[in-house]
C-alpha cells in the first residue's frame, strides 16, 4: 500500500475514533444529567459499576464471536490499573461534592500538565514550544468558560489531588499496557471491565450513601427511570471502548487536550436542552479560545519535533527499535 494511502487510512481512523468518543461521551453526560435532574438518581458510583457490567457483557459476546482473542495481563498490572481507575471515579465524585464548581474545573484542567509530566518522566516524551503553548491556550479557553467561583478547603484539595493523579495514571496505564503487552482495546477491556464492575458494584452503594445520604435500595425504579438507566449503560459500552481506542491510538495528553472539545459540546448542549441562563460573552469567548488552542495543538503536535519520544522506555520484543518515534 502506498504511504499516502496508509496515511489517509490512519487519518480516517483517527477521526472516526475521536468522533466515536465525543458522541458517546457527550451522549452519556446528557442522559446522566437527565437521569439525575428528572428522576433524582444520584448514585453515580453504583451507576458506573452498572456501566462496567454492560461493558463486561459486551466483551463476553465479542469473545464468543472470536473478535477478542486470548491474551495475557499480569494480575499485578490489572490490580494497579483497577485501583487507579476506581480511585479516579470515586475521587472525582468526592471532589465535586467537597469543592466549588470552579475549583473542580481547575482540578480537571490540571490533568493535562500531570499527564505531560508522566509522559516526560516515564516515556521520555519531548514537546516543542508550539505544542506547549497550544496546551496553555486550550487550558486558558476552557478555564474562561467553565471556572467561576473558586474556593478551596483542605479535604476538598486532597480529594481533587487524589482524583487528578489517579485519573492521569489510569489514562497513562491504558496506553502503557496496550503497548507493553500488545493488547487491543477490546482485549484490555476484557481484562479490566469485569474487575471494575465487581468492585464498583460492591463498594458503590456504600460510597453513594456516604456522599448523598441516600440508599439505592430505597430508590423508586419506575419504567421511565429504568429506561434511562438502561440507555446510560448502553451508551457507556461505547464510551469505555472509545476511551481505550483513543488513548491506544494517541496518548493520554492528546486524549485530554482534544477531549476538552467534549466540555465545549456539553456546554452548548446544556444551553440547548437545559436553558440558556449560563450563556454569556465570557463563555463564548472561552469556547473560541479553546477551539483555537485545539486546532493549534493538532497542527503543532503533528509537525516533526512537535511531540517525540527520545528513548523508548518499554522494551518488548522488537519494540525497542522504536526510539525517537513520533507519538
Amino acid at each position: 500500500m502506498a504511504p499516502s494511502s496508509k496515511a489517509d487510512k490512519k487519518a480516517a481512523g483517527d477521526v472516526a475514533a475521536w468522533m466515536f468518543n465525543v458522541v458517546t461521551s457527550v451522549g452519556i453526560i446528557i442522559v446522566n444529567k437527565a437521569l439525575m435532574a428528572n428522576y433524582g438518581f444520584f448514585f453515580a458510583t453504583t451507576l458506573t459499576g452498572m456501566h462496567f457490567v454492560t461493558t463486561t457483557l459486551m466483551t463476553i459476546v465479542l469473545r464468543w464471536l472470536g473478535i477478542i482473542q486470548a491474551s495475557h495481563l499480569p494480575l499485578l498490572d490489572l490490580l494497579k490499573f483497577v485501583l487507579c481507575a476506581n480511585f479516579s471515579i470515586v475521587g472525582m465524585n468526592i471532589s465535586l461534592m467537597w469543592n466549588s464548581v470552579g475549583f473542580y474545573q481547575i482540578a480537571k484542567l490540571s490533568m493535562i500538565p500531570v499527564s505531560c509530566l508522566l509522559e516526560v518522566s516515564f516515556d521520555k516524551i519531548r514537546y516543542s514550544r508550539d505544542t506547549k503553548l497550544s496546551i496553555v491556550v486550550v487550558l486558558l479557553g476552557v478555564a474562561v468558560c467553565t471556572v467561576t467561583d473558586v474556593s478551596v478547603n483542605t479535604k476538598g484539595f486532597i480529594a481533587a489531588f487524589v482524583a487528578v493523579w489517579s485519573t492521569a495514571l489510569q489514562q497513562y496505564y491504558v496506553h502503557y499496557l496496550q503497548r507493553k503487552y500488545s493488547l487491543s482495546s477490546f482485549n484490555l477491556l476484557g481484562h479490566t471491565a469485569p474487575v471494575q464492575a465487581g468492585s464498583l458494584l460492591l463498594l458503590g452503594p456504600l460510597v453513594d450513601y456516604w456522599l448523598t445520604n441516600k440508599r439505592i435500595d430505597h430508590f423508586d425504579f419506575t419504567f421511565s427511570s429504568s429506561a434511562f438507566i438502561i440507555l446510560s449503560c448502553t451508551i457507556a459500552i461505547g464510551t469505555n471502548l472509545s476511551q481505550f481506542i483513543c488513548i491506544g491510538r494517541f496518548s493520554a495528553v492528546s486524549f485530554q487536550v482534544i477531549g476538552h472539545m467534549k466540555t465545549i459540546l456539553v456546554l452548548i448542549l446544556g444551553f440547548l436542552f437545559f436553558g440558556k441562563e449560563g450563556l454569556n460573552i465570557q463563555v463564548v469567548v472561552g469556547m473560541l479560545i479553546a477551539v483555537c488552542g485545539m486546532i493549534w495543538y493538532g497542527n503543532a503536535s503533528s509537525k516533526p519535533g512537535g511531540k517525540e519520544r527520545r528513548s523508548h522506555s518499554i522494551k518488548h520484543g522488537s519494540d525497542s527499535s522504536q526510539a525517537d518515534d513520533k507519538v
